[in-house]
């Protein structure tokens, strides 16, 4: 079993307004690739910040190979120079030549003679694909490859673990495939990092673990094909499926039909949906909820609407929720609502689970 490099304990980090971290515990072994995923604001590059003391944490603790980072007594230079870190602006030096970027630190910080600093310096250029810009200044380079010298520059360190804060996000999406490219050369190597991004295909092929963060924690973790393919919990399925969900308890017969007619035109238009398709939600939430379920049920009652639209695969789908005997509502419909429900929809399913009644209708949006 590889050895474990970082233990993290209930890591909290507050600020005065918000409170990205609530309680984070996790460990991160030698030679994995672990992608951090999730909603924007949702903590990732906070995160990775107080992993290297960047930010201080509020609370908890990091251990670095067993010792703790968090300690008023560790040696925090030390330490920090295990981790390397990448981060979304390239935060290189404009007065200096790239090859002098590459060895600025090495000959500082770990006292390389400049023999051994340029060496390795163009060792790591070659790696990255920029041997021929070794005397360029930043300012002659574009994006893409001033993010490739700041990883070289991060390499030169020595470091056991790169930390990389988004490191295609300010990027044009021209520059994005050869950023990516290196970063998927040092997974193939074994370099260990921790990895914030939002390029879902690519945090796919190249992790050996993800990490989605939510509500201040790790929301949920696993492999790649756990995570991807079979997600376990609802924000999980709705991020990583690109799902924007319109949501509804409705509890009473006396429910406003009318408010919730026009919050749904408003949430089809919000997602540039056809007229089309907005009036066959409509239509299917009249037919179905409004002419066939709400008339056999108590005065009270529990049922959980859902609309959620995919923007990857433009595609709506409906879904009803509720406890009771098992009933599929399309074995009952009179004629004219199943035409209409039929005419306005691709597919209707029942399913029965747990005690419930979970009744899914995907909208055609064809016109």
């Amino acid at each position: 079993m590889s050895e474990t490099m970082i233990t993290i304990r209930h890591l909290r980090k507050e600020y005065p307004n918000v409170t990205p971290l609530k309680d984070v515990s996790t460990e991160i072994k030698k030679g994995e690739v672990i992608s951090i995923i999730g909603p924007s604001g949702t903590g990732k590059s906070t995160f990775l910040r107080c992993i290297n003391l960047l930010e201080k944490p509020t609370s908890g603790e990091i251990l670095i190979h067993g010792v703790p980072i968090t300690s008023p007594k560790s040696d925090v230079p030390a330490l920090r120079r295990k981790m390397g870190m990448v981060f979304q602006s390239f935060n290189l030096f404009n007065h200096m030549t790239i090859i002098e970027n590459i060895m600025a630190a090495p000959v500082d910080l770990l006292h390389k003679t400049k023999e051994e600093a340029f060496k390795k310096g163009m060792e790591l250029l070659g790696m990255v694909g920029l041997s021929d810009k070794t005397n360029s200044f930043p300012d002659e380079l574009s994006g893409g490859q001033k993010q490739r010298v700041a990883i070289a520059r991060t390499l030169a360190m020595e470091p056991e673990i790169v930390l990389f804060d988004e490191p295609t996000s300010a990027l044009d999406p021209t520059m994005v495939g050869e950023v990516l490219s290196v970063i998927k050369n040092l997974a193939k190597n074994g370099l260990t990092m921790m990895i914030v991004t939002h390029e879902m295909r690519f945090a796919r092929q190249v992790s050996t673990r993800i990490f989605y963060m939510d509500q201040g924690i790790i929301y949920e973790e696993g492999t790649p094909e756990q995570v991807f393919g079979n997600p376990q919990k609802e924000k999980t399925r709705q991020f990583i499926k690109r799902l924007k969900v319109f949501a509804q308890e409705i509890n009473s017969v006396n429910f406003d039909f009318l408010a919730l007619v026009s919050q749904l035109e408003e949430f089809g238009r919000k997602q540039q949906m056809s007229q089309k398709t907005i009036t066959n939600m409509q239509l299917v939430f009249e037919e179905l909820f409004m002419q066939n379920l709400l008339p056999v049920f108590p005065k009270i009652f529990s049922l959980s609407f859902t609309v959620e639209y995919s923007e990857e695969k433009n595609e709506v789908e409906m879904r009803f929720i509720y406890e009771g005997e098992n009933k599929n509502p399309f074995d009952n419909l009179n004629d004219i609502s199943k035409k209409l429900i039929e005419k306005a929809s691709t597919v209707q399913k029942h399913e029965y689970k747990d005690g419930k009644n979970d009744i899914s209708v995907m909208i055609r949006s064809d016109s």
